[in-house]
């Protein structure tokens, strides 16, 4: 009799688990939040990898361009599993295949996911349009500048040797720019200064109203 209360038990417990284990694992799959193409993935292939001598349109190292969403899709992306995709692996690999090579640094470990999920969500060109609603009220550097830098700057402008030996990695160096008027000049395509970022539409309307509200209040260290 104690055996047999024993066995279904453990019956009870296994089931238990098992049901467990299946909602969880269905929740972590139901409440990843979609890539956005535009905003979340082109940004990072156009500041790491179009540096002058690299995948742009006018140099395409080893015939490679990755400019924009048909030009990367075509090389190597294998849309529902980013391990079999030739694109991400180069970016998780070692020795001569890695990629960025030096003097840029490798992709950060969020980058990299970024990309794995847009692939496994099916590596589609989505834009995501904005709701109109842009809410400027708390820009700070740490929360607002600094991650708009590390997404769509910082692939050429940073490490020991940054593009135009314009370092934006940090906030000594955003804040220099954004006081002579150059950052702002820069990704609002102003004339007479230089575009960014380099080969790339424009930053979101709303990320530039962005920048320009943490200008206007004085490009504080916040």
């Amino acid at each position: 009799m104690a055996k047999n209360k024993i066995l279904s038990y453990l019956v009870y417990l296994s089931t238990s688990a098992l049901l467990l284990f299946s909602a969880c694992t269905q929740e972590q799959v139901v409440n990843v939040n979609p890539v956005c193409f535009e905003k979340d993935v082109l940004p990072i292939f156009i500041s790491n990898c179009t540096q002058s001598g690299c995948h742009n349109s006018i140099d395409r190292e080893e015939g490679i361009e990755l400019t924009s969403y048909a030009s990367i899709v075509s090389n190597g992306i294998a849309p529902g599993d980013y391990a079999a995709s030739k694109l991400y692996q180069v970016l998780i690999s070692v020795g001569e295949e890695l990629m960025p090579k030096k003097p840029y640094n490798k992709l950060s470990a969020e980058q990299i996911t970024t990309i794995a999920l847009w692939i496994d969500q099916g590596a589609k060109n989505t834009t995501c349009a904005s709701t109109g609603n842009c809410d400027v009220s708390k820009v700070t550097y740490a929360k607002t500048v600094k991650p708009i830098m590390d997404r769509s700057c910082n692939g050429c402008h940073a490490g020991s040797a940054p593009s135009g030996n314009i370092n934006l990695s940090n906030y000594t160096g955003v804040k220099k720019y954004a006081l002579d008027g150059s950052l702002f000049g820069s990704i609002n395509h102003d004339a007479g200064f230089v575009r960014m970022p380099d080969g790339a539409s424009k930053l979101p309307s709303c990320e530039i109203s962005s920048i320009k509200e943490w200008i206007r209040l004085g490009a504080l260290n916040n």
